[in-house]
């Protein structure tokens, strides 16, 4: 069996009194997208920087490529290409420069890096950028931008640190064609994203951390199939003419009562529909759709915002 590129046991990592990671366990294998999903503070963004060894680990075991983050640090980050949160490019340098300068980061020979560049402008859609500055590009250029530059030195491993925060749903969508097309010529993916559909769209396995802690782990089909039913249906009542919750018992494997609306959480969504109709309640509208990884994350994490 091939070996996993990340290995992490009882992996923890403590800020002075408060524990940001809080001894997980996971594997991410060669060649697959790997998710990270949790709110604010979760965790995601200090095991990420463990495992691109620029944070060290406080207790517990973490290998990247088999090697140790403290002892081999500067060998396992030759092998990483890392997109972090803020792109942290040169905008008064052209978009040619800051991928020939990152380029010589790696010691790579010049000619070497032109070919390179060749190719990643090409990747990234940005050839007729080439020899502009980066300060007036759009938000999704600079994100494409900062995806090729993580490419420059051919790694082994790319870690995307909420890749799409920030951008319109058309640069989103266009970042995600770039990152399936890596996923298909084999490229092993660590995400972390608060966007379920990133994750339902990319990922092949994740883990939802909340508190330092992971508390499910899977792919997101199997995800859903564990922890939520197969149809939602959404209900809007009159705020004068909400329902008893007695009025409402046993419609649905899993009832959530919002401000603005209630959730049956059930299997057979016609079914329920039909008992809807003989308990004549006072329904202003109603929406059936199928279950999502934000419906399993909201389960899982819950609904209050953190700050």
């Amino acid at each position: 069996m091939t070996e996993p590129l990340v290995r992490a046991s009882g992996l923890t990592k403590r800020f002075g009194d408060f524990t940001a990671v809080d001894d997980v366990d996971f594997v991410v294998n060669p060649g697959e997208v790997f998710g990270f999903l949790g709110p604010n503070g979760a965790g995601k963004s200090s095991t990420m920087k463990m495992i691109g060894a620029v944070s060290p680990v406080t207790a517990g075991n973490l290998t990247v490529f088999g090697l140790d983050p403290e002892a081999d640090g500067a060998r396992i980050r030759a092998r990483l290409g890392s997109v972090p949160q803020d792109n942290l490019l040169d905008t008064e340098l052209t978009v040619f420069e800051n991928l020939f300068i990152y380029g010589r980061y790696f010691d790579l020979p010049k000619a070497v890096i032109r070919e390179r560049i060749d190719e990643l402008l090409a990747f990234a859609h940005l050839e007729e950028r080439r020899d502009d500055l980066v300060d007036p590009l759009s938000g999704g250029m600079k994100r494409r931008l900062t995806i090729a530059r993580a490419l420059i030195n051919q790694p082994d491993l790319i870690l995307l640190d909420e890749p799409t925060t920030g951008l319109d749903p058309q640069a989103r969508h266009a970042l995600w064609d770039r990152l399936y097309r890596l996923k298909r010529q084999g490229v092993t993916l660590i995400i972390t994203t608060h966007y379920m559909d990133e994750a339902e769209q990319l990922c092949d396995r994740l883990v939802v951390m909340d508190n330092g802690k992971i508390v499910a782990e899977g792919s997101p089909r199997s995800l859903i199939g564990r922890f939520a039913t197969r149809d939602v249906v959404e209900l809007r009542f009159s705020l004068d003419m909400q329902p008893a919750e007695s009025e409402l018992e046993g419609l649905a494997k899993r009832i959530e009562s919002l401000p603005d609306r209630t959730l049956l959480y059930t299997d057979n969504a016609d079914a329920t529909l039909v008992d809807l109709t003989e308990r004549s309640l006072a329904i202003e509208s109603t929406i059936v759709r199928r279950s999502t990884l934000e419906d399993v994350f909201l389960r899982l994490t819950g609904r209050s915002l953190i700050d």
